[in-house]
């Protein structure tokens, strides 16, 4: 039986590593709608309504990732309703050089994916309610399918509608090299609970029954090793409501020979590709 993180588990802020830190700051701030939230020298963290969303570090003197590594497949912001998407999504229409690669509908969310100037991969989703979700035998039923996003727009956008609010990250995609060896880490040492999967090629996680906080496919990168250090994915955050669930984490991790860096307030620890969490209260 394994001990699940608690309920109340959320992402927090995904930090990027960037050789341009003005050029990806003004994509973010213009695209996504996020806000400026604290700055530091060669730091920034944007976000929305106070809470950071993304953490820009700038990095100039590292490479940029190999795309069949392990690392960042794609932050995904969620929006708080269908208004909210529709308002980003023309906004992204309006910036320069915007990479836009598709819409999704996955029944639990409707899906929209860019890529940023440096090459992460970004959704902007809505979820619909969770009462509409389907589960069958502990597993959620998501899909991909096809929509139109010019319709969709006209159909949700509010006229006036502005910066966003409530908006939070909800949940981030990663690259790994094998679907098993995530699922003994995620899921048997961190404590996410598996919600689905794709065969061998892809995983999804989550807390409290939200349809996946995290996920980890082998799409680009079946295979891969330990990570280089380079540019893009710095740093994921998850979020937990107490101590107390992070000393079970602790204990998890330490009883799998993981190493972690305990600050007294977080936990920094790697996953088996290098792919850096930090867990806090």
């Amino acid at each position: 039986m394994n001990d699940f993180l608690p309920d109340a588990t959320r992402m927090g802020p995904v930090t990027l590593r960037t050789a341009d830190l003005a050029r990806l700051e003004r994509w973010y701030l213009q695209g996504p709608g996020l806000s400026p939230i604290a700055e530091s020298p060669g730091a920034v963290e944007l976000g929305v309504d106070g809470r950071t969303l993304v953490r820009l570090e700038a990095a100039p003197d590292l490479r940029g990732p190999d795309p069949r590594a392990a690392g960042l497949f794609h932050t995904a912001v969620l929006y708080e309703d269908q208004a909210s998407l529709a308002a980003a999504v023309l906004r992204m229409t309006q910036v320069p050089g915007m990479v836009f690669a598709g819409v999704g509908d996955h029944g639990v969310s409707e899906a929209f994916y860019f890529v940023d100037p440096d090459g992460n991969g970004v959704e902007l989703y809505a979820d619909r309610p969770r009462d509409v979700w389907r589960w069958q035998d502990g597993r959620v039923q998501m899909t991909t399918d096809g929509f139109d996003p010019s319709a969709f727009v006209r159909e949700h956008l509010v006229e006036g509608a502005g910066q966003p609010t409530g908006a939070t990250v909800g949940h981030v995609h990663l690259q790994v090299g094998d679907v098993p060896t995530a699922r003994a880490f995620y899921v048997d040492a961190l404590g996410f609970a598996e919600t689905a999967s794709l065969g061998g090629q892809a995983l999804f996680v989550s807390a409290g029954g939200y349809h996946h906080h995290m996920a980890m496919n082998t799409w680009n990168s079946a295979g891969a090793g330990r990570r280089a250090d380079t540019l893009g994915l710095g740093l994921v955050d998850v979020v937990v409501p107490d101590a107390e669930s992070m000393g079970a984490v602790r204990e998890r991790l330490a009883d799998r020979g993981v190493q972690v860096a305990d600050d007294g307030a977080t936990l920094g620890f790697d996953d088996p590709w290098g792919n850096r969490i930090r867990l806090g209260a």
